[in-house]
């Protein structure tokens, strides 16, 4: 959709007319570019009313909090602290999803982690939640992922790989050891002077998978120069694997009973999904894969449903039956990882939490509850459908909304005795001069499409897809 169309062509070139966009489809933004930062990051954080409830919502909230609790154990807490942040998610619902599964300092997840501290401080919050997709290749683009970072205007591999030990990767998957070398591109390290500093912080260690590697590194730089006051707790797509587990587990859950069940539901999910594909949100929710991927050998895979087997074309043999007890002992094993519209359905969208997104997820999160709702209704579940039609504000844009066109995170790291003192300042800056250049929007050629289906009035904001934004 619109892949060949320049910017300028498709009417979206420039940062004001990305932000004309985003105020269009997202009328309660406007009022926000010129305050000051810290006021947009208070609002994304602030819960108007209380969640609507219904059995399924409350049992998918009960077990999104054992998932914090657990999860701020791994981390350190002990058994209050961690009781405390599993409160903390039930009275202040909000997640950061924007950032994938990167080191902290790299730029666009720092100044996210910034942004976050200014919301989460305007509500004393203890705890900063954030999903970070991990079923991503080491390199994103180039010389840009996970596996590489800047440092002092150069590349650094994270972890000494060569390319063949990258490109056909995932970052969850269990392909280690994994240590961080921070070495040149030819693998000898560390690259320069800022990498050996950078090094000397990392924990000096092995770990089973690229992702369990960049989380604990996290825990590291955010103790050593984030607020005392506000502790990072961070979980990805292994751990929502058994997120889902743990719901396909229960015979009564709404996984169990209604996504598998007959298999209905989720045969309307997959249609609504290609009507979907075939309009003017064309290419926004990708059928990259139905439901779940395969994960082996540390490679992710696609893979179809069909009469009840989800199978893999790359990877012959490979059968799971859709059903709650395959399913639950395929993601235990690893041999199943969500996607994410099963990941946003478990995180977000059963336990009602709202989730801070970027340039994509904007769009395409309000879609997935489009998708989810209309199997809903036309499954005759009128709770949950009803529950969804209440929720307010169910995502908000809250990544790379602080994103400096000369930012230098390590720099900063290193010269910030409190990061907390670093977001204040940019906090004091209006919302349209720290969100910068917005060059994820203006490079991105599906949103010079969406301008373009905008201004065709193919796509506006009482869009029936829209309702659910």
């Amino acid at each position: 959709m619109g892949g060949e169309q320049s910017s300028a062509d498709c009417g979206i070139s420039t940062a004001a007319q990305v932000r004309e966009t985003l105020s269009y489809l997202m009328p309660g933004l406007e009022p926000f570019w010129a305050l000051p930062l810290k006021d947009y990051a208070r609002a994304a954080y602030h819960i108007e009313s209380a969640r609507g409830g219904c059995s399924h919502r409350d049992e998918a909230m009960a077990r999104f909090k054992k998932l914090v609790k657990r999860t701020a154990l791994r981390s350190g807490a002990d058994r209050e602290s961690a009781e405390n942040a599993s409160r903390q998610i039930a009275a202040s619902p909000v997640i950061q999803t924007g950032p994938h599964c990167h080191l902290l300092i790299e730029p666009d997840a720092f100044y996210t982690h910034l942004f976050s501290i200014l919301g989460l401080s305007a509500y004393a919050c203890r705890w900063h939640v954030c999903y970070s997709a991990s079923t991503v290749k080491f390199v994103e683009s180039a010389k840009k992922g996970p596996g590489w970072l800047r440092l002092d205007g150069h590349p650094v591999n994270v972890f000494g790989l060569s390319r063949s030990q990258m490109d056909p990767y995932s970052i969850c998957g269990f392909h280690g050891p994994y240590r961080f070398l921070l070495s040149d591109q030819k693998g000898a390290g560390p690259a320069n002077a800022a990498a050996a500093r950078l090094k000397a912080i990392l924990p000096d260690a092995e770990f089973p998978s690229a992702a369990e590697a960049i989380k604990a590194a996290n825990q590291f730089l955010w103790q050593r120069a984030f607020p005392p006051s506000i502790r990072l707790l961070q979980f990805d797509d292994i751990d929502v694997a058994d997120l889902v587990a743990e719901h396909f587990e229960d015979a009564a859950s709404w996984l169990s009973t209604r996504l598998t069940g007959d298999g209905l539901f989720a045969e309307r999910l997959l249609q609504t999904l290609d009507q979907l594909n075939a309009g003017p949100w064309a290419g926004w929710i990708r059928q990259t894969t139905d439901f779940f991927w395969g994960l082996a050998d540390g490679r992710i895979f696609p893979l179809r449903l069909k009469n009840g087997v989800l199978t893999s074309r790359s990877s012959p043999g490979f059968n799971v039956r859709f059903d709650p007890q395959t399913l639950a002992a395929s993601l235990r094993q690893r041999q199943l990882v969500p996607n994410l519209l099963i990941a946003f359905l478990v995180i977000s969208i059963l336990p009602g939490i709202r989730v801070l997104g970027g340039c994509r997820q904007v769009v395409y999160y309000p879609l997935m509850r489009y998708l989810i709702a209309t199997a809903l209704e036309r499954s005759d579940d009128h709770d949950l459908f009803d529950v969804l039609s209440a929720d307010v504000r169910p995502s908000v844009w809250g990544h790379r909304v602080l994103r400096p066109d000369e930012g230098y995170p390590f720099l900063e790291f290193e010269r910030s005795g409190d990061m907390s003192d670093l977001a204040a300042r940019y906090g004091c800056c209006s919302l349209n001069k720290a969100s910068g250049n917005l060059e994820s929007f203006t490079g991105d050629p599906i949103w010079a499409g969406l301008s373009a289906q905008i201004r065709a009035r193919a796509i506006h904001s009482a869009s029936p897809e829209w309702r659910w934004a």
